[in-house]
């Protein structure tokens, strides 16, 4: 009996949530294949309430990260006229993928202490641990590789890109690119007041190859000489084809 009821008084004085995360998915698949460009997901959900919307302005953010990856970093420097691999950093783990959208300003959303713990902004989402002692700006590498990522689409972030609806509804979209890696794509949505976080929720994006993609892409994990082969065989023959209908052109 002392045992109950001392377990019913440790739930009793346990924390209530607030404010809950109800989420949707346009998609929680997506399908890669030869003629993939691309997807759009649509998320929208609604923010679930035990008691009265607090004064405090609510904030909603949502970030969407893909499979890490240890990445070398290696900077470059002109020396007797050649270029040479000068500093090398070791990045233990970059997004693929990474992308972060707010509902409002990002100063105005998360903190930065909130932004250390969680790791929601792009700089604090990628790890590196640690580098060469002779490399003395080592976040340089860090900021290269988001500078070439946002280039090309891989890393994005989009400030009011969440659209917020009395407190309780919001939707945002997220755009895929066409270059991207097959894995788990974590979505995590954190709902923030004076820049700290009161509540989250977290599911994943399934990404993969299917059809003639799945078929190379397993081929050349389990069987690499008969996929050197073939892609040999296919380099020759679309040699040959090119040569013949040039020799066809030019005696046409």
């Amino acid at each position: 009996m002392l045992r109950l009821a001392l377990i019913l008084l440790f739930v009793l004085t346990l924390p209530l949530r607030a404010e809950e995360v109800v989420l949707g998915l346009s998609q929680d698949e997506v399908s890669i294949n030869t003629t993939f460009d691309g997807s759009e997901i649509l998320l929208f959900g609604a923010i679930k309430r035990e008691t009265e919307i607090p004064e405090d302005e609510l904030g909603v953010v949502v970030a969407i990260a893909g499979p890490s990856q240890t990445l070398d970093v290696r900077r470059k420097e002109r020396r007797l006229g050649i270029w040479v691999n000068v500093d090398t950093v070791e990045v233990d783990a970059a997004p693929s993928f990474y992308s972060v959208s707010t509902s409002g300003p990002w100063s105005g959303i998360l903190s930065e202490v909130e932004d250390l713990r969680h790791k929601i902004s792009i700089p604090r989402a990628i790890r590196s641990v640690g580098a060469p002692s002779t490399v003395e700006d080592a976040q340089s590498f860090t900021d290269a590789i988001i500078r070439i990522r946002e280039a090309n689409g891989s890393y994005v972030v989009q400030e009011g890109g969440v659209q917020l609806t009395e407190q309780t509804l919001f939707q945002t979209s997220v755009k895929l690119p066409s270059n991207l890696t097959e894995g788990d794509y974590t979505t995590r949505i954190f709902l923030t007041r004076g820049g700290k976080v009161v509540s989250q929720y977290e599911t994943t994006i399934d990404v993969r190859k299917v059809g003639l993609e799945r078929w190379l892409y397993t081929l050349s994990r389990e069987n690499a000489m008969l996929y050197g082969l073939m892609s040999l065989a296919i380099a020759i023959a679309a040699g040959w084809g090119a040569s013949a209908a040039f020799r066809l052109l030019r005696h046409g």
